[in-house]
Parts: C-alpha cells; structure tokens; sequence
C-alpha cells in the first residue's frame, strides 16, 4: 500500500436533530470521495450537538440502534473509502453515556472504537461553562485504528490538551493522529491552531483534526477551522469558519524524515521533580 492517500477533514454545524445532520455529512463524504480522498474524518458530535446550560448532549442512543453506524458503514463499502466517525453520544446501560469515535474501514466493518478520556470541564471568560462529565462517561483506554496505511491514533477534542496521550500513541506506532472536536470557539480563536501544530510537531506525525463551525443552542459556538497538519507542524489545509471541509494529499514517508532529524520519541530521559527549591537554598544559605 502507498504511503500518499488523501485525507479530508468535514466541518457541519450540527443541530440536536439527527436526520439534517446525518443527510448533510454524508452528502460531504460523497463530495470529497469525488475528489479522491481515501479517508474521511467527520467531527465529534457530527450527528447531533446539544447543549443545555453547562450540560453537552448528543441525542445518545445503543449503537445497535444508532441510525448513524449503518448510513456511513454502508457509504463506506459504497465508496471504497474509510470514514472516522468523530464521535456518537452512545447509551451504554449506565447512567451517564460514552462520546465514542468509530473507524469504518472501506469493506463497511467497523475496526476501532474509541471512548474520550478527557472531558471538558471548564469555565470560560463571560459565564461560559461546560461540564461533560455530567453527562459523559469517560474513557480509559488509549486506541491504535488499523488502516491500510498505517495505524491511526484516535484521540477527541479535549484529549488535544494531553500531550502524553499523543506521545504514547506515537511511540506505538502512530504517523497519524485524529482530533475530531467541537472546540468552542472562544478556545478555538486562542489554542486551537497552536496546539495541533504542537501535536503534530512533539510526535513528528500527520494530525487529522475535523471540527463542528457555527452557532449552537444557548448561543454557543464552535471554532471550526478543520486542519490538515504536517509533521513538521505545517498546515496543509485549513476549512476555514463556515460549512465544507479540508482536503490534502498526505505522505507518510513525511514522519519518517521529520523524526529522523529530530529523534524526540527515542530521546526521553527519566527525572526528578525538585518540588522544594527554596528549602534547600534556605539550607544552604
């Protein structure tokens, strides 16, 4: 298998109804499988996005019952092609549900599963407030996807603040990384740009990160801004703030030679932490 594909990376603005919000992200996949792209990543929440106070929700529901699994397991075979379902709101039988990401593989078999670790917990200049673990499970469980190309770490909006998470996928194999979000945008406009080329830099890896654009419920927007970024930290394609996607021809060759300049991932050193230094200088003194 070649090293070079095509990745595209589809923004929505996903409202708390299902059916718009499946029907318009299969219709990008269609749209960007014209234009060659071997795998397709669709945002977290691309199915449904709902947010009340400080609580997110996603329309949740069993994945033997999610409408969206069989519409993009069957796009997939159709197309040929491999599609990363960002992430669903799935009912697991216990009180609080899972944000799960899905890898289909272009036969329509679904070949990973990831569970956000981190959640977003936070409060925000203006009252802005999120609390996902109010609802959300979280994950506890880092996860390779098979691909033809190589193994992709999966990985959900918040987990981009964790840089050990992505240190760990690349030191297992990892030349591609996805981060499908929903970055608010007030987050967006301040971190968003600067931490996946951070990502992608520290691990000398592809990163694949597809974001939700736009306004919400309550008045909450997203960043957008769907990126492509290289392994020496260059954006390759940015979709900007509105409605479409980013699309790039990657070369995984690409990480081999970043990290062969910079060994990072072979260059990690055991520690200490000193956490009194003014003790001892007060001693010494």
């Amino acid at each position: 298998m070649s090293q070079r594909f095509k990745v595209a990376c589809v923004q929505n603005c996903a409202g708390p109804l299902l059916e718009p919000n499946l029907e318009e992200t299969a219709a990008a996949c269609r749209a960007v499988a014209k234009e060659g792209a071997a795998l397709i990543c669709l945002p977290e929440y691309f199915s449904s996005l709902d947010l009340r106070g400080k609580l997110l929700l996603g329309n949740p529901l069993p994945e033997a019952g999610h409408p969206a699994l069989p519409l993009f397991r069957g796009l997939a075979a159709e197309l040929g092609v491999h599609i990363l379902l960002g992430s669903l709101a799935i009912e697991t039988g216990a009180a609080r549900f899972s944000n799960r990401s899905y890898l289909i593989d272009a036969s329509g078999a679904i070949v990973a599963r990831y569970d956000k670790i981190h959640l977003f917990d936070v409060d925000l200049p203006g009252g802005e407030s999120y609390q996902e673990s109010g609802t959300v499970a979280p994950g506890d469980r880092a996860v390779l996807a098979p691909t033809p190309w190589g193994p992709l770490g999966l990985s959900i909006c918040y987990d981009l603040r964790f840089a050990r998470l992505y240190r760990a996928l690349a030191k297992a194999g990892a030349k591609m990384l996805a981060v499908p979000a929903a970055f608010t945008k007030t987050t967006g406009e301040a971190h968003w740009h600067v931490l996946l080329r951070a990502r992608a830099i520290e691990t000398g890896a592809y990163v694949f990160a597809p974001s939700q654009y736009g306004v919400h419920a309550e008045g909450r927007a997203c960043y957008g801004h769907s990126l492509i970024v290289d392994p020496w930290g260059r954006v390759l394609a940015d979709a900007g703030d509105g409605p479409g996607y980013a699309i790039a021809e990657v070369d995984l060759a690409e990480a081999d030679k970043a990290r062969g300049m910079i060994a990072a991932l072979r260059h990690d050193r055991d520690f200490t932490l000193d956490a009194a230094p003014a003790r001892q200088e007060a001693a010494a003194s």
